[in-house]
């Protein structure tokens, strides 16, 4: 079983790096890059691509296909590849071992169908040409993906139990409802991305100078439109913009409140101070790189930075619950 725990770690550390590479081909506007799914322009490389990429680049040379940004989008779509090739093998191997295997084959399949639905999102956030709901549930396939890759190996690498104790069982609420504000947090966050509402509010803690701006929340948050319009097609307005934002702000002061209780709360149980330093400097790492977001005006290393620092808090988060819960 070492063999299926490592393939389980391998798997994990990768999904990171797909989810992050997402967040830079994404913020980096290279979702595009390659009009076309699986392949580029029906090759297997951009090098192949390269007369289709130039012929674009010749009618549309400001448009969203350049060479740098097909091999951005490529390279992520072979890591994922890749990450799809070791799910199967983690399906196949749980299936083969499921007398050995914690839990039983279950998850490792869950997590095979997941993937497959994620590779159909992928598809779909290039030909439906980056629309918001497909972009943002891509976003929530891979964290999904990653959480449910943590609690797996988390299950075979914790075949013992811990010792009961009342003060910990009572965290169990507390800690899945963190776990929840962080997944709401994450979704508000992929909807402000996937809708380039990052720069509607330039200063902080006021937003354009005031503390309740202008906003519309109906246009901004109807999920089926297509991107920068309304659900009648006409141009989305700041104030929908605007409203985005602020409703990411606002669930980010929620989750940091919430999360600085919970932190206390775990450095008063036993055996939990360590848990709880890395919740804690995990959510503010977090906040310190949304407020550097605002006022450096997105620069994107601080922009994936944020992305990447969600998935670790939300990692932490799920392994918080895998441990309380199997006590």
């Amino acid at each position: 079983m070492t063999f299926y725990r490592n393939l389980l770690l391998a798997a994990l550390i990768l999904t990171f790096g797909v989810v992050s590479l997402g967040a830079y081909v994404r913020l980096s506007d290279a979702g595009l890059g390659c009009p076309d799914w699986p392949g580029c322009y029906g090759k297997l490389t951009p090098h192949h691509a390269a007369d289709a990429i130039d012929a674009e680049l010749a009618e549309r040379p400001d448009g969203p296909v350049s060479h740098a940004k097909a091999w951005k989008e490529m390279a992520h779509r072979y890591f994922a590849g890749t990450l799809g090739l070791l799910v199967l093998g983690i399906a196949v191997l749980g299936w083969r071992q499921q007398r050995t295997v914690a839990g039983g084959p279950g998850l490792p399949w869950l997590l095979l169908g997941l993937i497959v639905f994620q590779a159909l999102l992928g598809m779909w956030t290039v030909t439906q040409l980056l629309k918001p709901l497909v972009v943002t549930a891509h976003l929530l396939g891979g964290m999904a993906t990653l959480s449910l890759l943590l609690w797996v190996w988390l299950r075979e690498r914790s075949r013992f139990s811990y010792a009961y104790d009342a003060r910990i069982d009572s965290l169990r609420a507390a800690a899945t409802l963190g776990l929840a504000l962080v997944v709401t947090q994450i979704a508000l966050g992929g909807w402000v991305s996937s809708n380039y509402a990052a720069l509607a509010c330039t200063d902080f803690p006021l937003c354009q100078g005031v503390w309740m701006p202008a906003m519309d929340f109906e246009p901004g948050f109807t999920l089926h439109r297509e991107l920068g319009e309304t659900a009648t097609g006409d141009l989305l307005p700041m104030t929908a913009l605007t409203a985005i934002h602020w409703a990411h702000r606002v669930m980010a002061l929620i989750v940091a409140l919430y999360l600085g209780w919970l932190v206390l709360r775990l450095l008063r149980a036993p055996g939990y101070a360590g848990m709880a330093l890395v919740v804690g400097s995990l959510l503010a790492l977090q906040v310190s790189l949304g407020i550097s977001n605002v006022l450096l005006s997105l620069p994107l290393a601080v922009a994936v930075a944020h992305n990447a620092g969600a998935a670790l808090l939300l990692a932490s988060l799920v392994w918080l619950n895998s441990r309380i819960y199997r006590r």
